[in-house]
């Protein structure tokens, strides 16, 4: 029945002893009852063996004495059999759990007396002395004098034990580190020694409660998290499991450099088997529809230190319903659901004219709501149905007014729109499959409301038929479409760039300055006491969680639904269908073929190859119709090879210059290859000659793209050129005519480009591994960003153009979302990766030592290695179905690969 709920915040357990505690001693109605007497920071705790019984706790700042009376004293209660017994003389008295009831603690007041009488008599004087110190840590006026002495007597006796080496699961275990720590749950933390070993993590609480120890195999860590605890970067939080919201440990330490070294310990050892999370990998899956907006918003309060067992950074969870009121809930209509572009404090328009008033004409630091959106308090007021002995720990011993309760969700919803200091979120219980919250299965007894009626279960909406079906819609309406379009609006407001500064005002999304991270620097403060007020009110305030972002997120991906209603419905198939198919189940027999293709993509086999080259391949071309392969090379020659007869039918040189790239125009009868010697060459098909050449540079042309009309090259003078071209007439001597229309300037050399689906976005790499996005339309960058340490080899967009990929000499892939320019996920490889294709979640990649990999982008990890050339893989092409691919090596072959299905 005890628990470290009975102690008060900030109290610590240190000791038990069994013994009777000894009622009306001497006279007829003495009573004796069996049970542990426990010695806290600020009380002394009775808990008898029989339930029936209420646990005494006695606070000892309301103790008169505390002493062991002597044999010799005349007037001794004791006789000789009653020896090993402290008297307690006290005003007050709390009794918890009487008939083993969960209730709000019972008060007796008026001077009583206490015998407790030890089992091990030896241990009396050493009980006395500490209840002595202590008993004068109580009475200090100030807190934190309190605080300091009470902090003083729990390090000596942390210095006066260690961890028990006993306790290690092998005897061949090799210990690596041992420091002291606390280990925290909500509301409380229990101090101890921790001790890593090569296999396990051990906790060993200074009291033994709950268990003399607490062991985590590493070997089972999955994530591991460093926390700030009390706004100081002390806390560390290891998990077990990917996907949960609770943690198997959570640690507390006394200085940061154990913390570190701990993390770094266990980090090194899991670094093996687990990558490292962080905001932009799951960002990335949660684009792309591989987890869930739970699950996202899961992660995020994980990197955001967001914790369950820190109720004053809880997990915070948005408001998704706007309709309490309906019979059915109609998850398409916009109306259903909450603003997610406003924090609470503004969804009422008349609410928030009159806070922004107040506003206005406060001193600084101005805020303008004056509580937050996540606290102990509200956490609790959610969960008191499951957690009533937390509600009162927090508020000693005692549970909310009846009409202040979580009564009814209409009610809070109404009271959080239109309440002038009501502006909470929900917690991730709300979008969780345990609806025990929502009942009172306990029986508790939470007081009458005004109207007479007695507190019991959770009043819910008209459109739940149960507290499971209320989960069920409320997890239906998280996942929804109207909440997958807007969702990144609300992660701006609460972990990204509308937290804090100009655009959190402009957003009206303001706190008080304490509730923010770095709001206040504790150790600047030297008076303790001002130190504890101040700790206590920032960690029953609530804190905003720490920020994650601070530029616009990026929205999700919806799939398009004409691809959704053919999955779901049962439409006729196009084959059987009697009127003729249309031009876009083409597009979407296309767009099956690509996706079977890409899903089988491992099976990638190689058909022939042959060496051509006398120099490393650097681009690859192919006619519509396959027949002709067109290469160039570094040894300087365009070469043109048959697929069907197997040979080289030309050869060109247009100079003693490496040839970079080459592509086909429209048509099948141009190829345009671009030269290390600052040209581009137009070749005939036709006419086998040279048609033309665009001195369009002043360094090495390195890549060429062509649409539209439209010629873009990229040059190691540091230049993107965008050119018109008007093709001659090939039969006479016109010459093509070329027209710059914009000149894209970079700092160094560029390395490669890509344009994106529409022609209008254009992504360039740099050799100091720079990449820039550019409005091509306009000519303007709309991105830059460092991306790689070194060249970047290769860039693309996915073929919606919502991402781009790019590959670098510093062994690393990057996505960046190309509407926010933000850098939402790296991947990183044993070794550089030359040239790839990708679909947007697996990628081809051609690598520095000849093998074709096949990455699972989302998940980080290589699925396939394919045994291809003997040098690096310098250039590759893939067919519009996907199904066929053409790679170039610094062996000097080409290799043709087949999908064999």
């Amino acid at each position: 029945r005890f628990s470290l709920l009975l102690l008060n915040l900030e109290e610590y357990y240190f000791e038990q002893h069994t013994a009777n505690h000894i009622i009306n001693k001497g006279c007829r109605d003495e009573r004796k009852f069996r049970g542990s007497l426990k010695i806290c920071s600020k009380s002394i705790i009775f808990e008898p063996d029989d339930n029936i019984q209420p646990i005494i706790k006695i606070p000892l700042r309301d103790c008169i004495s505390i002493k062991a009376p002597e044999d010799n004293e005349a007037n001794n209660p004791f006789t000789r059999d009653t020896s090993g017994g402290i008297s307690v003389v006290c005003n007050q008295i709390f009794l918890i759990k009487e008939i083993n009831i969960i209730a709000p603690y019972k008060t007796v007041r008026g001077r009583t007396e206490h015998l407790f009488q030890l089992d091990v008599a030896g241990k009396l004087g050493d009980v006395v002395q500490t209840l002595h110190q202590l008993y004068r840590a109580s009475c200090l006026d100030k807190m934190g004098d309190q605080a300091a002495m009470i902090t003083a007597i729990l390090q000596s006796r942390l210095a006066r034990t260690s961890f028990d080496k006993n306790r290690f699961q092998s005897i061949s275990e090799t210990l690596h580190m041992e420091c002291k720590a606390e280990m925290v749950t909500p509301l409380v933390t229990n101090p101890g020694h921790v001790c890593v070993t090569d296999a396990n993590l051990y906790f060993q609480p200074l009291n033994g409660y709950p268990k003399p120890v607490v062991q985590i195999t590493l070997q089972n860590v999955r994530r591991i998290y460093k926390r700030r605890h009390g706004l100081m970067p002390l806390g560390l939080e290891v998990f077990c499991t990917e996907n949960d919201l609770c943690s198997d440990i959570y640690l507390k330490f006394y200085n940061y450099q154990d913390r570190d070294e701990l993390y770094f310990l266990i980090a090194t050892y899991i670094e093996n088997h687990v990558t490292e999370h962080t905001a932009e990998s799951y960002m990335l899956q949660w684009q792309r529809g591989h987890i869930s907006n739970y699950q996202y918003l899961l992660h995020l309060n994980n990197l955001a230190d967001r914790s369950c067992n820190d109720l004053s950074q809880y997990p915070v969870f948005p408001w998704i319903i706007a309709d309490y009121s309906s019979s059915v809930l109609d998850l398409t209509k916009a109306e259903t659901f909450r603003d997610l572009s406003k924090p609470i404090g503004a969804l009422n328009k008349e609410r928030l004219d009159r806070l922004l008033t107040r506003y206005q004409e406060m001193p600084e630091p101005k805020f303008m709501y004056g509580s937050h959106y996540s606290s102990p308090g509200y956490v609790l007021f959610y969960l008191v149905r499951v957690a009533p002995e937390y509600m009162l720990c927090l508020q000693n011993g005692k549970f909310d007014h009846a009409d202040r309760m979580f009564n009814s969700l209409a009610e809070t919803w109404k009271n959080c729109l239109d309440g002038a200091t009501d502006f909470k979120e929900l917690i991730p219980e709300f979008y969780e499959n345990d609806s025990s919250f929502l009942v009172n299965s306990l029986k508790l007894d939470l007081g009458k409301r005004q109207g007479g009626k007695t507190v019991e279960d959770v009043e819910l909406p008209p459109w739940a038929s149960d507290p499971d079906d209320f989960l069920q819609k409320s997890q239906e309406a998280l996942e929804s479409q109207y909440v997958s379009e807007h969702l990144h609006e609300w992660i701006d407001i609460i972990f990204g760039y509308k937290q804090k500064g100009s655009e959190a005002i402009a957003a009206h999304n303001v706190f008080h300055p304490l509730t923010y991270e770095g709001g206040v620097d504790l150790n600047s403060i030297m008076d303790p006491n001002e130190k504890v007020a101040l700790l206590t009110q920032i960690l029953e305030f609530g804190q905003t969680p720490k920020q994650l972002f601070t530029i616009p997120h990026p929205q999700r991906i919806i799939p398009k639904l004409k691809s959704l209603s053919r999955t779901s419905s049962h439409s006729v198939s196009i084959t059987e269908s009697p009127v003729s198919p249309n031009e876009e189940s083409f597009e979407d027999l296309t767009e099956e073929s690509i996706t079977l293709a890409w899903n089988n993509i491992a099976k990638l086999k190689l058909d022939e190859q042959y060496k051509i080259h006398k120099e490393a391949i650097t681009g690859i071309a192919v006619t519509c119709n396959g027949s002709s392969v067109f290469t160039t090379s570094q040894d300087s020659t365009l070469k043109m090879f048959s697929k069907e007869s197997k040979t080289i039918q030309r050869s060109v040189s247009f100079s003693n210059m490496a040839l970079s790239s080459c592509l086909i125009l429209p048509g099948d009868t141009t190829v345009i290859s671009s030269s290390w010697d600052n040209h581009i060459y137009f070749y005939s098909i036709a006419f086998g000659r040279q048609q033309d050449i665009l001195m369009g540079h002043d360094d090495a042309v390195s890549k060429i793209c062509w649409r539209d009309g439209h010629l873009y090259s990229a040059s190691w003078d540091s230049t993107v050129k965008v050119w018109h071209c008007v093709p001659g007439e090939t039969l006479s001597n016109k010459k093509h005519h070329f027209e710059l229309l914009a000149e894209l300037e970079h700092d160094v050399s560029v390395n490669t480009i890509d344009l994106n689906a529409a022609n209008t976005v254009l992504a360039s790499g740099t050799k100091e591994g720079t990449i820039t996005v550019w409005d091509v339309t306009t000519a303007t960058v709309l991105h830059q960003l460092p991306c790689h340490s070194g060249t970047v080899f290769d860039a693309a967009f996915s073929s919606d153009s919502r991402h781009l990929l790019s590959a670098g000499e510093d062994c690393c892939f990057k996505v960046i979302d190309v509407q926010t320019g933000m850098l939402i996920s790296s991947v990183t490889a044993d070794e550089p990766q030359r040239c790839f294709k990708w679909d947007g979640n697996t990628i081809l990649s051609g690598s520095q030592s000849g093998e074709l990999l096949i990455w699972d982008l989302l998940g980080g990890k290589v699925i396939e290695r394919i045994k291809g050339h003997t040098g690096a893989v310098t250039s590759m092409w893939m067919n519009e179905q996907c199904n066929s691919v053409i790679t170039g090596g610094e062996d000097k072959q080409i290799m043709f690969w087949k999908l064999q299905y």
